[in-house]
């Protein structure tokens, strides 16, 4: 069976399957199905390189397919649930060129509205960087670190180096193919890296001088020094703050709350 009609036969199956466990949508995983997209009554979400969520009936999100499917999903969810499109305990389908799959959404997966808003290139490949950080480490070692992304003067004025600064004079950029090697290496430093909304990484190793308490920023218990820095940094600012604690969790702030939560190495 040629490659077009696999795909045609999982969409096929896939609108049965929607009928049968009453899913609240379809995903169609990499933007190649789009020519594919089925007459269906539940909203159908495609995941590619684009981003449009003006269609009523289709929605377009780009999100790093590197990723792996299994974090793509969990992704997925979360957008399903901010926008309103499916609730805890619903159920979506989701088909990529080579899979069929069925996904309940739990409460493990938290979001508020920010994180898919618009297009962020640069958040997305952090947030890959992460995610790679959070199954592997470095060397196999646990590793927790800050990203700061965006508003880079004020979060320059609201911070200072700990260590000299390992990105000065230098212009490397995270959507650099070969940079990750590099960010997994300083990721072990103390500290903050700071970025700008290009993706140039200005510094590393970077103290974020905020008061949460002044900030009247609130996290759930359990949360220790470096989610409270990343939350009040991104009250202060109007940039982004991305966590990887050494337990694996991935947190998302802005403007002082978390935005997306999830952990790579847990099964949803």
């Amino acid at each position: 069976m040629d490659k077009g009609k696999h795909i045609k036969v999982l969409i096929t199956k896939a609108l049965e399957v929607i009928n049968e466990v009453n899913a609240k949508a379809l995903v169609l995983i990499t933007s190649s199905l789009e020519n594919e997209i089925p007459k269906v009554d539940v909203p159908i979400i495609v995941v590619g390189k684009d981003f449009d969520l003006s269609n009523d009936r289709i929605k377009k999100i780009p999100l790093p397919l590197s990723l792996g499917i299994k974090n793509v999903v969990n992704l997925v969810s979360a957008f399903l649930i901010e926008n309103n499109i499916i609730s805890y305990g619903e159920t979506f389908v989701y088909v990529t060129p080579n899979t069929l799959g069925i996904r309940t959404v739990k409460k493990e997966i938290a979001t508020t509205r920010g994180f898919f808003e618009e297009a962020q290139t640069v958040l997305q490949r952090l947030l890959e960087i992460a995610v790679e950080l959070s199954l592997e480490g470095r060397e196999g070692h646990p590793v927790g670190t800050i990203f700061v992304v965006g508003d880079t003067r004020n979060v320059l004025k609201y911070s200072h180096q700990i260590i000299p600064n390992p990105f000065k004079g230098h212009k490397l950029n995270v959507l650099d193919k070969n940079i990750k090697g590099i960010i997994k290496e300083f990721a072990m430093l103390d500290g903050a890296f700071i970025i700008s909304n290009t993706g140039r990484i200005l510094a590393a190793g970077r103290y974020l001088d905020v008061d949460p308490k002044k900030l009247d920023v609130h996290l759930p218990p359990g949360l220790g020094s470096r989610h409270l820095a990343a939350a009040g940094i991104s009250k202060k600012t109007k940039a982004t703050a991305i966590t990887l604690s050494e337990s694996g969790v991935i947190r998302v702030f802005k403007n002082g709350e978390i935005i997306l939560e999830y952990n790579p190495r847990m099964r949803y």
